[in-house]
């Protein structure tokens, strides 16, 4: 019995695991780098830290994600296994200049 319930217990944390980590930066409300390439057919580990004070989202409608990032902290976003193609994003609080993209290949 003790075996089943620390499997099921780890099964959420395997589950999550990445074959590649990745990191961007938000500054002066921009993405940096403006373009990531990763590796298509893989799971992304994607760190998004925000070095403004004030918060941004992490917001891409092909990958399906959005997540708030607080101003001067981080957060993490697992996207993947991505077909290659390119995957744009922005920032949904400054959409003027928070743009960019992820290109799987």
């Amino acid at each position: 019995m003790k075996k089943i319930l620390m499997l099921v217990l780890l099964l959420p944390i395997t589950g999550m695991a990445a074959d590649a980590d990745f990191t961007i930066v938000i500054k002066d409300h921009k993405f940096q780098p403006a373009e990531l390439a990763v590796p298509a057919g893989k799971k992304i580990k994607l760190l998004v830290e925000n070095q403004d004070p004030t918060p941004e989202e992490f917001e891409s409608y092909p990958l399906n994600r959005e997540k708030l990032v607080a101003g001067k902290s981080s957060t993490t976003v697992y996207i993947g296994p991505l077909e290659p193609g390119r995957y744009p994003f922005f920032g949904d609080f400054n959409q003027a200049t928070a743009q960019g993209v992820i290109v799987a290949k």
